[in-house]
Formats: structure tokens, sequence, C-alpha cells
């Protein structure tokens, strides 16, 4: 959880506009970082979250505004971009494993090839983590053999050995059944709890509150609430935020 004597600011966000066409899919945001804290983005489907990210990871191009990490400005970047993506680790809702590849081979690719590091550190750094992560014994397996959940702890494990600055996860347990979703939810509670800055957009409202810093709505591309999980769940200023607890909470008492 957020440290309050380290409120170095990793990521800084100011005045972001992005657009598809005439139409803006993030208008006008702004918003700060902390080194060791955990956001969490919320908001209904298509409100700009996984958008967001994209930009943040220079994915998209955007149309105005800023975007800097450790204080580096690198919106609209197009030289370095590898070196920038060093210090952003992405995890996607699909995982993003190359399926030729085993287990291992995955992780150890980007640290070698990009960051030009020794193999045998690498390596012993992956087993780390991937016992860690519970998957100590799957370091030779193929994608193919794994399940949801297995894969999207590897692909966890692949940001985390590029050692980056902040992670970005894009609703990672969206295609996973409970169980997995479980297992892939556990690990981001523990690498919360290691430290890491994280930027979470999740539609588990549970995990949410139970790993957040600070929650911040979004509607339309915009920021529309941004404060405590407690102050977000008990007592919400926004008349979209109350109806979108409502929807959540009448989804609950449906099951």
């Amino acid at each position: 959880m957020l440290d309050e004597n380290k409120k170095d600011v990793i990521l800084e966000i100011s005045h972001l506009h992005k657009k598809y066409d005439e139409n803006f899919a993030i208008k006008d945001l702004s918003l700060k970082l902390h080194k060791r804290e955990v956001v969490v983005l919320v908001g209904s489907s298509g409100c700009g979250k996984s958008t967001l990210l994209r930009c943040i990871n220079l994915l998209e191009d955007v149309q105005g505004g800023e975007i800097k990490l450790c204080g580096e400005t690198i919106s609209n970047r197009k030289s370095n971009l590898p070196e920038i993506r060093q210090k952003i680790g992405m995890v996607f809702q699909n995982y993003e494993l190359f399926p030729h590849k085993n287990v291992l081979d995955n992780i150890i690719l980007a640290p070698i090839k990009v960051q030009k590091r020794k193999k045998e550190e690498v390596i012993e750094a992956a087993k780390v983590l991937l016992k860690r992560v519970g998957l100590e014994g799957k370091a030779y397996s193929m994608p193919s053999q794994l399940s949801g959940g297995q894969k999207q702890r590897v692909a966890i494990v692949r940001a985390l050995c590029m050692n980056p600055e902040i992670l970005l996860f894009d609703e990672v347990t969206a295609s996973l059944d409970p169980e997995m979703t479980r297992e892939v939810l556990e690990v981001i509670l523990e690498l919360a709890d290691m430290g890491k800055t994280m930027l979470v957009v999740t539609h588990e409202m549970q995990f949410a509150r139970a790993v957040a810093d600070r929650i911040v709505f979004m509607d339309e591309g915009s920021i529309i609430e941004a404060t405590s999980p407690e102050d977000f769940f008990e007592s919400p200023k926004s008349e979209k935020v109350k109806a979108f607890l409502d929807t959540f909470t009448y989804k609950q008492k449906r099951k």
C-alpha cells in the first residue's frame, strides 16, 4: 500500500486528449501516480480506461496534453520506444504469450534481447518469480498446456522480469472463471504488498477495494471522481458513481 513517506511522482498525465476521428476517447484528463501507489481505474465499458493504459504505454498517439514518466515527457515520442517501454510493464487481458515458446523462453526473451542482460541472470530471476506466483513446475511447459489463470500469471512474471517502474493491468481477469480470477488477483495483491507501483483497470469491485490506495472513476473519457476506496464505496459524491455502484449491488443481489 502507499507509503506516505515516498510520494515521488512516477507518472504524471496532464490535460490528455485522445480522439478517434472526431470522437473523444480521453478528454482533458489529468492524473498523478506516486511511487508504491496502487491506483484502480473503474467505470462502465467504453469509458476510456483501457485506452488510457494504451496511451501511457505509447500504443496510441494522443492529440493533446502530456504524459511524463519519472519526470521525462514520453507522449508522442517516436524515438527510443523500446527504452521507454522497458520502464512500463503492461499485462493484457489476452496474455500475449508466444505460443511456440515455452514459459521460460516467453519470460526471458525481452530482458535478453532488449535489455541485453546475461541469460543466466535472467533465467535465475525468472525462476524466482515463477516460484513466487506458484508456477515453479511450469517453466518448460508450453502456453497451450496452461490454464487461463496460469497464462495470466506467466504474463505478470514476464512484465516483472523487465524491472519496470510501473505496472499496468488491463482487465486481466475478464476472460477467466472465478477460480482462475482468484489466483491472478492474489498475485496482484501480493505485488501491492511488495510496494509495486500499479495502475489497474478492473470490474472486480471487491478486489478494487482491497488493493487500491485510490480509486479513479472514469466516464466518457474524463475523471469524474478520484478518492480513497472507503470514500468511493461508502460516500460517493457523484451521481454517476452512485448509479455505477448501484448496478454492481444489484448484480450481487441477483447471484
